[in-house]
């Protein structure tokens, strides 16, 4: 009797759960398309109406120079219809999509009219008489704001009609040309250049919002250019047609498309959940036998194991989860053990690149894509070093930006924790300051700069999240074949929320290069990685180090001997000799001032990394720095903090070694007690990836 009890109710679980997730299998409306690579399947999906064509990229009125171009209208238009909400449930779809235009103007006169991104009812249909200002959206002979025209559309305008605010603006319109919001763009929407544009909406808050930018690898973290709160329900049917329209009049330009991509939430999701509690009721007296006695076998298994399976725990310190953290990222695979031995023959001595405190790089080569790689070997006794490992996993692998290393890829099998970047076939920039004979021209350390800077100012201020790097130094940037800066080695990085700027963590960072704020509260922050751009900015000019032993005492600290240089008005006399005068004056003075600016020891008089770029590229005046330098507004901690251990042959303090104090307390006027029980994260001698 049992046995049958049981055997219904494990065949009503598999009614369950083929139920569920064959209800559950409803997508939503999801792609990606780039015209600007013509294929078979990208072209048919969409519709093109009217004078819309394709030839390279989809342009959407009339596009040849020397034929007739004016009154000319097109619609390009998706194939299948967006659901967008749904009757029997209210329910509203979220949808994101972003897109990119461009529009050129054919001469120096009057030009028009502009296009627009659409929804409306499905299919699609160009209204009569629509040419010119109405943009294929609207009939001039439709009256404006009839709630039959059913369309909601965002439009970039370029031309000045009567019912316009000015001749170029993005504006957004409902079942009428006459938009019911608008924003002026300052710079000529016609003028040829690539516009990246998101178009969002909430259906939570009913929120219709656009950002609009013309910057070169932009991204999108949530802010608008413009923002509207509709109803889209009251507007449009429940499936809609999505595409671009766009129109000349007696005034003409050329309207193009090169990019779309398109995401939607499920409508079908609300019914699954109400079918999934209706089921979950029923089937519950069914089940409830099985599950304690699963319950039951489960916690005697899990007592046993315990002590058994946390042991191991803190041995690994990682799970499947590591695993989710790369798979959210578009680009790192997974690379299997025996796949990474082979690419560097067992991990072979001339294969290696370099070694740190946490473990050691080395050069790996796949035969089967001639790919050069480099691979991170966590030391297997390192527990540090495996902190940093699930670190990076979770920050690296989310970030996309020109000037940070790349991650390719990961290895966690055999107890070894291993990360694969791109091969830097130029090293880190340490090997070209400090070796002779790969000394670094003057334009080319002026590049690297503005390399690191870029890269800062996108962990600063451009990604969805402020992320403070705390090891900026030279060896942490690595340079490509074309001498282009990436900064890596993102093992001590933290994510720190915009609006609180700062975390007080365990200390952390590179003696020489971390900000003395740090040292003495334990606070990471972005003012402490302009702190340590500065000293790299010195270094890069000087071609020395942050500390030298060897020098008289005057010259041991390198922010203190050229701010002594500056104040007497002599800064060029600690331009690296090497150099034997083959630099750029004007970029030299202006490279070391912005380091003295960014090593000042106030952090609060410190520049943003956004005002650094402006003056790096002459955009901003530089600043008047006092002539001798401030004194730092904090206590030095007891010395039983701080043990230093200089190596260096030549002198140099390359790193030094830290441990905590049991009476760490007094030691800023910022209060800043660090009351975590984990040693300082002082990072030894290393590769930068």
């Amino acid at each position: 009797m049992g046995s049958r009890a049981t055997g219904t109710c494990f065949l009503a679980l598999q009614f369950f759960l083929y139920f569920n997730f064959n209800i559950a299998c409803v997508s939503s409306l999801s792609f990606k398309l780039n015209f600007t690579e013509s294929n078979h399947s990208t072209l048919a999906a969409i519709q093109f109406q009217e004078d819309a064509f394709y030839n390279k990229v989809i342009r959407l009125t009339k596009d040849e120079l020397n034929d007739q171009i004016t009154d000319s209208v097109g619609r390009a238009v998706y194939t299948d219809p967006l659901p967008l909400w749904d009757s029997t449930t209210g329910q509203l779809a979220d949808f994101a999509t972003r897109f990119t235009f461009r529009i050129n103007a054919t001469s120096d006169r009057s030009t028009g009219e502009g296009l627009a991104f659409f929804l409306s009812p499905y299919p699609s249909m160009i209204p009569n008489n629509s040419t010119g200002g109405f943009l294929g959206l609207f009939s001039n002979s439709n009256d404006q704001n009839d709630p039959s025209n059913g369309l909601v559309a965002v439009e970039f305008d370029s031309h000045n009609n009567t019912w316009d605010p000015d001749g170029n603006h993005v504006g957004i319109d409902i079942n009428s040309i006459v938009s019911v919001a608008n924003v002026t763009w300052k710079t000529s929407i016609n003028n040829g250049r690539t516009a990246n544009v998101w178009v969002t909406y909430q259906a939570s808050s009913m929120n219709l919002s656009v950002f609009l930018t013309y910057l070169d690898n932009p991204q999108f973290s949530g802010n608008s250019s413009l923002s509207y709160s509709v109803d889209l329900r009251k507007h449009l049917p429940e499936k809609v047609a999505i595409g671009f329209s766009a129109a000349t009049g007696k005034f003409v330009e050329l309207h193009q498309i090169l990019y779309w991509e398109f995401n939607s939430t499920d409508l079908q999701m609300m019914k699954v959940e109400k079918m999934r509690s209706v089921l979950v009721v029923s089937l519950a007296s069914a089940v409830s036998v099985v599950v304690c006695a699963m319950g039951l076998v489960w916690f005697l298994l899990h007592f046993r194991t315990r002590r058994s399976r946390k042991g191991k725990e803190k041995k690994l310190e990682y799970n499947e989860s590591i695993d989710g953290e790369f798979e959210k990222g578009r680009g790192p695979r997974r690379f299997r053990y025996n796949e990474l031995v082979g690419a560097t023959k067992n991990f072979a001595l001339e294969r290696k690149l370099g070694e740190g405190g946490f473990g050691a790089v080395y050069q790996g080569f796949l035969k089967d894509q001639n790919l050069d790689l480099a691979i991170k070997r966590v030391s297997k006794g390192s527990t540090q070093g495996r902190k940093e490992y699930i670190s990076e996993v979770k920050i690296i692998s989310r970030l996309r930006h020109r000037n940070l290393v790349q991650l390719e890829g990961w290895c966690h099998e055999h107890g070894e924790f291993m990360l694969v970047y791109e091969f830097m076939p130029n090293r880190s920039l340490d090997t070209h300051l400090y070796d002779n004979s790969n000394l670094l021209a003057w334009p080319l350390r002026f590049k690297v700069t503005a390399g690191v800077a870029s890269a800062l100012l996108y962990l600063h201020e451009e990604w969805e999240q402020c992320i403070v790097h705390r090891d900026v130094k030279p060896s942490n940037v690595m340079l490509d074949s074309a001498f282009n800066a990436k900064l890596g080695d993102f093992g001590l990085a933290r994510f720190v929320d915009h609006d609180r700027g700062s975390q007080t963590t365990v200390l952390a960072g590179t003696m020489g290069y971390m900000a003395p704020e740090c040292v003495t509260t334990g606070k990471a922050s972005k003012e402490s990685d302009v702190y340590s751009f500065g000293i790299l900015a010195l270094e890069i000019a000087c071609g020395r180090r942050p500390v030298v032993l060897k020098e008289n005492d005057e010259k041991i600290r390198l922010v203190q001997w050229v701010w002594d240089l500056y104040g007497r008005n002599e800064i060029l006399k600690a331009v690296d000799g090497r150099l034997d005068g083959a630099f750029e004056e004007r970029e030299v003075v202006c490279l070391m001032v912005v380091g003295l600016w960014c090593a000042h020891p106030d952090y609060n008089l410190r520049p943003s990394i956004r005002q650094v770029i402006s003056v790096l590229k002459f955009e901003a005046q530089l600043p008047s720095l006092p002539p001798k330098m401030p004194v730092a507004m904090f206590f030095a901690p007891p010395i039983s903090l701080c043990r230093f251990s200089y190596s260096s042959s030549d002198g140099t303090v390359k790193e030094q070694e830290l441990q905590r104090s049991n009476g760490y307390g007094k030691t800023s006027s910022y209060s800043a007690t660090n009351s975590s029980s984990s040693p300082p994260s002082v990072r030894l001698p290393d590769v930068g990836y």
